[in-house]
């Protein structure tokens, strides 16, 4: 969400610059050049005035200072004239010593400055033919306060336009982010549905977002409801077939066999093969549903329980304690992580003198849980045989009793580790790594 908030923020700023200084630039260059315009009209009716003070005297052409403004007479007053004709030029007093260049083409020129001040001019040329002689009649004006006006007019525009562009940025974010908001809360009860703290996604959203939200929640309830039934059928399947396999047993270790004592035996070990592979299988396809939407084992409600049931199976002089940070939930399935500490637990329980201890800890990265007794324990020589070999644990450690096939199934469905250590207690830890689910 952040990055698109960074990114709306900085293609708002880009259009923003852009496009304001573009108007702020062809608004100055249109007004002006409507000010020149009205300046241009004021030159030309100036420079007419001058054009009838040209009157004939006893000596040819000559100005009739009585019609030429006031403005002309003062030193740098910032209003000039010159007079082009064929007797020669004449200058308005305002210019005292200077000369101005005669403009090279009749019409409005900006590129002109007189004085030591560097006044920068308007001029305008005009040509007429008057009393029979051809005259060319130049009129200039400062234009430095115009221009120093449009220098304080930018810097005004600029601060403006920066205190605008900061406060629509303002309000462009809070909109973003108020128009985000339901995205980011979807992102964050799309993070509970895979921690297990939630099934379904709020449906009280924009009418934007509610389409993709029936959609998702839709598609998790027809994943929940496919994975029951699976999980139904898979069971049925369990207990039909549970019942033919314990009768061809029974049959394999009947007197009718009595005479083949190698069908028997072939017979029987096959059976059990079957048995085994049946219910490696079914607990491992079981497992394939340990994702569904919700799902998640609370410690401190499932543990007292768990503990209570294998304190009355192995009595009371065996010590059973926890090491469990309160108010702990894992995200998966309940019955998959009783069936995980059960089997742990109870192992443990059979070897044990007198104490057994269940820890799990969250870490950085996932959970770690342990199970600690304070019995006889496995060499550390058979410990590495245990976890090379990729057979059941029950099979690989004669007479310990450690693991059933599906708790290693559980840890390798879950993508964690297991490893066998020396407990502290004296006897054997039972260590796994479980990652966190994203």
């Amino acid at each position: 969400m952040k990055s698109i908030q960074a990114r709306l923020s900085l293609g708002l700023i880009a259009v923003l610059v852009v496009v304001g200084v573009v108007l702020a630039q062809l608004t100055l260059w249109l007004f002006e050049a409507g000010l020149q315009r009205y300046l241009e009209n004021g030159l030309r009716k100036e420079s007419e005035n001058l054009l009838v003070a040209l009157v004939r005297g006893p000596s040819g052409l000559q100005l009739d200072e009585r019609r030429v403004s006031a403005a002309y007479q003062r030193p740098f007053s910032g209003y000039y004239f010159r007079i082009d004709f064929d007797q020669g030029t004449w200058r308005s007093r305002s210019l005292w010593d200077l000369d101005m260049p005669k403009p090279s083409a009749p019409g409005l020129s900006d590129s002109h400055e007189l004085g030591p001040e560097g006044q920068q001019l308007l001029a305008l040329r005009a040509d007429y033919r008057r009393l029979g002689q051809d005259i060319s009649i130049s009129v200039a004006q400062d234009y430095s306060p115009v221009r120093e006006g449009f220098r304080r007019l930018q810097q005004i525009g600029l601060g403006m336009g920066l205190v605008a562009l900061i406060i629509v940025l303002v309000l462009q974010r809070i909109t973003v982010t108020r128009s985000l908001r339901p995205l980011e809360r979807a992102r964050q009860q799309i993070a509970q549905l895979q921690q297990g703290q939630r099934s379904q996604l709020d449906a009280q959203v924009p009418s934007e977002l509610a389409p993709l939200v029936g959609q998702i929640n839709h598609l998790l309830s027809h994943t929940e409801d496919s994975l029951r039934r699976s999980r139904n059928a898979l069971g049925n399947l369990g207990h039909a077939l549970k019942t033919p396999l314990a009768v061809l047993l029974s049959l394999a270790a009947s007197e009718r066999l009595k005479g083949l004592p190698e069908v028997r035996v072939q017979l029987r070990e096959q059976l059990e093969q079957i048995q085994q592979r049946l219910a490696r299988e079914l607990n491992r396809a079981r497992l394939a549903g340990d994702a569904l939407p919700g799902a998640q084992f609370d410690c401190d409600a499932e543990l007292p329980g768990l503990f209570e049931t294998l304190g009355m199976i192995h009595g009371e002089g065996l010590s059973l304690t926890r090491e469990v940070p309160p108010g702990l939930h894992l995200p998966w399935d309940r019955e998959d992580v009783l069936e995980l500490l059960g089997n742990l637990l109870d192992n443990a329980c059979k070897w044990a003198d007198s104490e057994v201890c269940l820890g799990i800890a969250p870490m950085a990265d996932g959970y770690q849980v342990w199970v600690d007794d304070d019995g006889p324990g496995i060499p550390e020589g058979q410990r590495l045989q245990v976890l090379e070999r990729g057979q059941r644990l029950d099979e690989q450690v004669d007479g310990h009793g450690l693991g059933l096939g599906i708790v290693r199934d559980i840890v390798e469905a879950w993508g964690g580790q297991l490893a066998l250590l020396e407990s502290p207690l004296g006897g054997l830890r039972v260590s796994i790594e479980l990652p966190r689910k994203f």
